[in-house]
């Protein structure tokens, strides 16, 4: 009943339309999306134009086309965003564009304005071209009637420095510039205001009258306008900057964060970040930040060790981080914004950067909540939990790592102990894979495989992460070999008597000496379950074999006399330095 009592009024407001659109200051229209290309932005008008009436279509002058409805006048159109809001009939950041920021017309495809609903300005001229012949020489007049190209080019004189390289920036943001930012009107400059009057209606003059210099800034500052840019000076996180007030709210202080969720359904997070600490602290921020689900795993990052930038960008949103020590505080913020919006992203980002300043102090640790039992939350925000997580081995002095091949498949990203890896190679019929960190690690140890066959009831001990990733070491447990051969009599496998957890599948099986004799293996039949205590173990011979085809001569195998046994001491020292946690993300 809602919807259609709001679809009345928006039609009694476009019956009013011609007597108030007589004076083109009130002509206004209501801007309810923006997409980057012309075939989105015609799909998405046809998908509004199901449901609401006026919808029109225009290109912005900067590569994006905008979705309106209109026009009305100021004060109907003020209307029409308040009922809509109301109704969640359009998005929450709808506002009220001005005819001076719209370019040409693509929707309806090939329907013409009703120019009585038109102000002066926009309608069609019938005497233009009868006047145009009778005065070839005549030179085209500017939009402004009351200034001529003189008094604009004297107007322009009076500008500050300032002044002129915000028109530059202004005309940079919409893609009409790409020169350098020095207030200077050269030839480069002249061209693209030139370029920006002929994409929004104006004679091309390449002098900006005072109401097109207006248009101009008003274009460049409708993102921030729109977002509602305010300063804000959160004294407990010692920080002053800019945020988008009308698409974000203060939620609370968590160290080490001040959280300004979404408001309403804006789909904007800003958090402010502040806490004291050094380089240490930092670095575990940062790999913090990538854990959460606010920041997409998919974009550039960089950690030069005293600052942090961290981009993400996914179907969904993408996210922009950046923190600084300086004298033991860590401060900085991250920005969220919902994917397909970059144009105002990126204003509102470089407003956020420009207006950032330190104040004193930073956000007492006090007000961090404990942390979960299952580590779901950091500071009341979601993290990214992994799909799987298995244990694994080095197999060389580079670091190549060898584990379980359904540890490694299907993952949108993989890690070693933390560390963003990458894979080299798998076999999924020996369920083997062997993967690399992305940047270089030496490790403290590595395997050396078994050449002989281990007798039978021999003592072996698996090396693994049986509780996961809540344990900073891998987990010692004893056993024995039961067989030289898998349960249906596969050559390559051996059967041990060991209780296992799945954190452990992935995990080297050493004999008395440290040698490898096998890695666990995950039990892949889920119609049936073994009896406790008896797992299975890929060989050292087909270990080697797979080793041999893709990583070269770098893997040592054991010599024929191998050493005695250690001691516990050194077998967990051994285990320490070799046995790894990977990770595979979704």
């Amino acid at each position: 009943m809602k919807s259609v009592l709001a679809c009345l009024i928006v039609a009694l407001m476009a019956l009013s339309l011609p007597a108030a659109a007589q004076d083109s200051r009130e002509m206004s229209w209501v801007q309810i999306e923006a997409r980057p290309t012309l075939s989105e932005a015609e799909a998405r008008a046809r998908d509004w134009g199901r449901n609401l009436a006026d919808v029109n279509g225009f290109a912005l002058g900067s590569g994006w086309y905008a979705i309106v409805l209109g026009p009305y006048s100021r004060a109907d159109a003020e209307r029409v965003l308040q009922v809509y809001r109301t109704e969640s009939q359009i998005p929450a950041d709808s506002f009220i564009a001005r005819p001076g920021s719209l370019g040409q017309r693509f929707w309806p495809v090939g329907a013409a304005m009703n120019s009585a609903t038109l102000p002066d300005s926009l309608r069609p001229d019938p005497d233009a071209a009868q006047r145009d012949a009778a005065q070839p020489g005549a030179t085209a007049t500017p939009q402004d009637p009351g200034e001529t190209p003189e008094q604009a080019r004297a107007a322009e004189r009076l500008l500050s420095g300032k002044e002129r390289q915000t028109l530059q920036q202004a005309l940079r943001a919409g893609g009409f510039y790409a020169g350098a930012i020095d207030g200077a009107f050269g030839a480069g400059t002249r061209r693209s205001m030139a370029d920006w009057q002929g994409a929004n209606g104006y004679p091309a003059t390449g002098v900006l009258t005072t109401r097109e210099r207006e248009a101009l800034i008003a274009q460049y500052e409708a993102p921030l306008t729109e977002a509602g840019m305010e300063l804000v000076h959160d004294r407990e996180a010692g920080i002053e900057m800019r945020i988008p007030g009308n698409l974000v709210a203060f939620t609370r202080h968590e160290s080490p964060f001040a959280v300004y969720g979404p408001a309403g359904d804006s789909g904007v997070q800003v958090l402010l970040i502040s806490q004291a600490g050094n380089e240490a602290t930092l670095a575990a921020l940062y790999e913090v930040l990538q854990s959460l689900t606010i920041i997409p795993t998919t974009g550039p990052r960089d950690n030069s060790g005293s600052r942090f930038v961290i981009e993400g960008r996914d179907d969904a949103s993408v996210a922009h981080a950046e923190a600084t020590l300086d004298d033991r505080e860590i401060k900085g913020f991250v920005l969220v914004w919902p994917a397909g919006d970059d144009m105002r992203r990126t204003r509102v980002l470089a407003a956020m950067q420009e207006s950032f300043t330190r104040r004193d102090g930073v956000l007492d640790s006090a007000m961090a909540a404990p942390l979960p039992e299952d580590l779901d939350l950091v500071a009341g925000l979601e993290t990214r939990k992994p799909r799987v997580g298995h244990s694994g081995f080095y197999v060389d002095h580079e670091g190549r790592v060898l584990t379980t091949a359904d540890v490694a498949a299907s993952c949108s990203r993989l890690t070693i102990d933390g560390h963003e890896a990458r894979l080299l190679a798998q076999d999924e019929t020996l369920g083997l894979a062997l993967i690399e960190a992305e940047e270089p690690r030496v490790p403290m140890g590595f395997a050396r495989l078994r050449s002989s066959p281990l007798p039978l009831r021999s003592d072996v001990t698996l090396s693994g992460y049986s509780y996961g990733g809540a344990l900073d070491a891998p987990v010692l447990t004893h056993g024995e070999l039961a067989d030289n051969g898998g349960l249906e009599g596969e050559r390559e496998q051996l059967r041990l008597s060991l209780k296992t957890t799945p954190g452990d599948e992935g995990g080297p099986i050493l004999d008395a000496g440290g040698e490898v004799v096998a890695m666990l293996l995950p039990w892949g039949d889920a119609s049936r379950e073994l009896p406790e205590g008896v797992s299975l173990g890929l060989g050292a011979g087909a270990l080697r074999g797979f080793l041999d085809r893709h990583s070269g001569d770098t893997q040592e195998t054991a010599p024929e006399s191998a050493p005695g046994p250690l001691t516990p001491a050194g077998f967990a020292r051994l285990a320490n330095g070799m046995t790894v946690f990977v990770n595979c993300w979704e």
